[in-house]
């Protein structure tokens, strides 16, 4: 008798789960999972719920659901098995900041952006089972406000000297040979790393596109080692001092407007 084949929500919890209880399992067979049209289809709906410009190809999703949904996903899955889908590069935009300043953006083609949200949904679970409290921009199920709560209640209960610590140019400097270290102690799969290496490599050597729908957990991931120290101080402190320290971070651009 076959099995039945589990949902999408289920198989990530079930990774979950696994990532929790084993932190030093290396998971495989990860990659016919994000080639599945049913992942797609989760990553497609993301996609168009966030909405945004077409990219250097000029689809759009009208033009995909004039098209059909169903025959474009199942052509994404079918260059995912046969590996012959590559990533194309962003389309650069600069939106300003308020500092004056300017932000640059990158924005894959819909396409690109369906396959990357397919990798995270398979991914994500994995490092979300890895990531430390502290640790709040782009994350399921938690937003910059808590932690700019939290830092607000702290500031009643005594704590005024806060240590405000910025990023300059952060994803454009993300080293991809240490990323992909810091994946692969998790991921035993080497279409999935080669995938990885597509993505990123698709816009240049060093970097992780602001705008990709990926970046974010990349970006955390890559800070995690940082979350860890800070967490380690934090017990250091709380043992030899009997003082209490308190560490939140977060993107600036996860935050509500005003408060960075």
């Amino acid at each position: 008798m076959r099995k039945p084949a589990i949902s999408l929500s289920e198989l990530k919890e079930r990774i979950y789960d696994k990532a929790k209880s084993e932190k030093a399992h290396r998971f495989w067979g990860l990659y016919v999972h994000i080639c599945k049209v049913a992942t797609l289809y989760q990553a497609y709906k993301n996609a168009k719920a966030n909405d945004g410009r077409p990219g250097l190809d000029g689809i759009t999703f009208e033009w995909i659901e004039d098209y059909g949904v169903m025959k474009y996903l199942e052509e994404i899955s079918n260059g995912l098995r046969e590996k012959t889908y590559k990533p194309e590069p962003n389309r650069r935009v600069e939106i300003p900041k308020e500092n004056g300043k300017k932000r640059q953006l990158g924005i894959p083609n819909i396409k690109d952006r369906i396959v990357q949200g397919a990798v995270k949904q398979i991914l994500e679970p994995i490092f979300e089972a890895d990531f430390c409290d502290c640790s709040y921009g782009y994350r399921p199920n938690r937003e910059a406000q808590e932690a700019v709560s939290s830092v607000g209640r702290e500031i009643t209960f005594g704590k005024h000297l806060v240590l405000d610590v910025d990023l300059s140019g952060y994803f454009d400097n993300v080293r991809h040979h240490i990323l992909f270290e810091k994946i692969a102690r998790r991921v035993n799969d080497d279409d999935v790393m080669h995938l990885i290496k597509l993505i990123c490599k698709a816009n240049g050597r060093r970097g992780v596109p602001q705008g990709g729908v990926i970046s974010p957990l990349f970006s955390n991931l890559y800070l995690q080692e940082v979350d860890e120290m800070f967490t380690r101080a934090k017990a250091v402190v709380r043992s030899y001092y009997g003082t209490e320290l308190s560490f939140y971070r977060f993107a600036d651009d996860s935050a509500p407007r005003g408060y960075t």
